[in-house]
């Protein structure tokens, strides 16, 4: 894990200069348990491109392509469902939302069930749900709730490079986490971020399958290898490559580190 602001890379004079957002493991606790959607994930842009989230949380709304433009968190959840719904030409019990299962999204849960629409709560790996938005045969129409800030930043170079939507909020839990926002440069704690406001420019993302999931299938280990499957995505394009990845561990090259 590299903390925020950390220089990473060679740093020669004629090197362009990135912003990364990565996490080597999202959904930790979905891999300790066995279960579905965890990735190693990672995103690349031009420097300044990303927005530099600090370690705290972020509500969260997430769309596909189909919704664009029509989410938005100064609406409620029952708001937000209505215009999906309209856009959608469906009715909002025909909606499924996916939400982090926590006690803090209670509330939310109670309004979307009054609503009449779908849930489908999940443990961990909101970055995979958001991405599940984007994609018809997954049957998620729209994430809501709070999750943490750089796997916000992380889904919103997905969302963008796939045609989708996103819209963010910072939820501090103490002073501390404020005092720490305001020294990395922000100063308006309730500003609503759009997706392209999250992720700037021309966006490169990157995930790897470690388990089993509804976006990439998991590593599979057999006697003296495995098999990965990867997705590597470009906003400029909207190019989407899958990778099916074969790795023979008996010629795999020999680190220092692992000496």
């Amino acid at each position: 894990m590299l903390y925020i602001g950390e220089e990473v890379g060679l740093w020669k004079n004629d090197d362009p200069e990135v912003d990364i957002a990565l996490d080597p493991l999202e959904g930790t606790t979905i891999t300790s348990r066995g279960d579905s959607n965890a990735l190693a994930v990672i995103a690349a842009a031009d420097k300044g491109n990303f927005l530099n989230a600090p370690d705290t949380y972020m509500e969260k709304i997430a769309v596909g392509p189909e919704a664009k433009g029509v989410i938005s968190l100064k609406l409620s959840p029952s708001e937000n469902l209505k215009q999906l719904a309209r856009v959608k030409k469906c009715e909002v019990s025909d909606l499924t939302v996916i939400i982090l299962d926590r006690p803090r999204h209670e509330d939310l849960i109670q309004e979307v069930r009054r609503c009449g629409a779908r849930i489908k709560l999940i443990r961990d790996g909101d970055v995979s749900a958001a991405i599940a938005t984007c994609r018809e045969s997954r049957g998620v129409d729209v994430l809501m709730g709070i999750g943490g800030a750089p796997e916000g930043v992380l889904a919103a170079a997905a969302l963008k490079c796939m045609g989708g939507d996103m819209q963010g909020r910072l939820k501090f839990r103490n002073d501390t986490e404020r005092e720490r926002a305001k020294k990395m440069g922000i100063t308006d704690f309730d500003k609503i971020y759009t997706v392209e406001e999250l992720a700037k420019g021309n966006v490169t993302f990157a995930a790897t399958g470690v388990t089993h999931g509804d976006f990439l299938k998991g590593v599979v280990f057999f006697g003296g290898g495995a098999t990965t499957q990867s997705v590597v995505m470009r906003s400029e394009t909207g190019t989407v490559r899958y990778i099916e990845s074969h790795h023979d561990f008996k010629r795999k090259p020999k680190y220092s580190w692992e000496e």
